[in-house]
């Protein structure tokens, strides 16, 4: 009789993203702070080091408490009606198809992302506060106290703006993190990999980029919008025509990229090579300019967007580790499944 399984419990995965947001929320502050630079173009070990001297090293953490209550709302209602459901159709653990999976994941995103709507707003807030003018910060304490206040100040619909959006999203992102998660790491075990910390990280990593790949479009189409001229776009509908015309890659980059940050290796005597890889080495070079540059002077000017070698690297760090948490709750502290 083998080993019995121990499944997790509803609140594991909200809370190995919130242990996930303590590690990563540095990267997420240094990377608002490059964006909104106003003059100079420091570099991220500069301003690192800027920030320390100045403010000291738990400045790196401002704003740590909005994160973390997007992560206890969001993350937590996701992960839960996810595991509950899915306990519910296989109780012992056994396998689920694929399609139960993004059924199930597309039902709890939906709902994350309508319940964590007001824990994303008040952090993109407190987030943003830092390139307004003194005068023109909203200068909330904690994001409990900008829970109070917005509701207080701008009423309790407020705290839904943009609903809709954050749902859609919510949606493709835990389809790609958590289905996609089970799926990789049940082919993996398949295959004669152990359930250990290589299988998690490699099933997470591969979901991570998967999230990034369904989300990125959304990302582009949503931030086109915000960044249009009066009357430049008719509806929804034009901008993902306009964006169709760009072709696939359309949706996964901004619509003018910055000068590339690399010459091109390729010698000139093989014209067709250089044809061949010409156009990829311009597109990874120019899309890690405006990752390197964090989005900051004409590259945020000409790119809306990060791009999706950026995006990842925003991404994909936090879903390995809420996932590496995760896995580590449930083998410690999960209950055992019924024989």
């Amino acid at each position: 009789m083998g080993e019995r399984k121990r499944l997790s419990r509803w609140y594991f995965g909200g809370l190995g993203s919130a242990g996930a947001a303590c590690c990563t929320h540095p990267l997420d502050l240094l990377k608002v702070h490059l964006q909104t630079q106003q003059e100079g173009k420091l570099s991220l070990l500069r301003l690192t080091v800027n920030i320390v001297k100045q403010q000291g090293v738990l400045a790196l953490y401002n704003g740590l408490s909005a994160s973390l209550l997007r992560q206890l709302t969001y993350s937590t209602t996701r992960f839960g009606i996810y595991e509950v459901v899915k306990q519910a159709v296989a109780p012992s653990g056994g396998d689920i198809s694929f399609m139960v999976r993004v059924g199930i994941a597309s039902v709890a995103g939906a709902a994350g992302g309508f319940v964590g709507t007001p824990g994303d707003m008040i952090n993109v807030r407190m987030q943003n506060d830092i390139k307004l003018p003194p005068e023109s910060r909203r200068n909330y304490k904690h994001a409990l106290d900008g829970l109070i206040r917005v509701y207080q100040e701008e009423g309790a619909r407020r705290l839904f703006a943009g609903a809709s959006t954050a749902t859609s999203r919510a949606v493709l992102m835990t389809v790609g993190q958590l289905s996609f998660y089970d799926q990789v790491k049940m082919t993996l075990l398949a295959h004669g990999f152990s359930d250990n910390l290589t299988t998690h990280f490699l099933s997470s990593l591969t979901a991570g980029a998967v999230a990034t790949t369904l989300t990125q479009p959304l990302d582009v189409l949503k931030t086109r919008a915000m960044n249009a001229k009066p009357g430049e776009f008719k509806s929804i509908w034009h901008i993902i025509t306009y964006t169709a015309k760009l072709g696939p890659l359309g949706f996964f980059k901004g619509a003018k990229l910055p000068p590339r940050l690399f010459p091109l290796p390729v010698p000139p005597r093989i014209p067709k090579l250089r044809a061949a890889i010409a156009e990829p080495l311009k597109l990874a070079s120019e899309t890690l300019q405006v990752g390197i540059s964090g989005g900051t002077g004409e590259a945020a000017k000409a790119s809306p967007i990060s791009g999706y070698v950026p995006a990842f690297v925003r991404l994909g760090p936090h879903t390995i580790l809420t996932f590496v948490f995760l896995e580590q709750l449930r083998k410690n502290f999960g209950f055992l499944a019924p024989e």
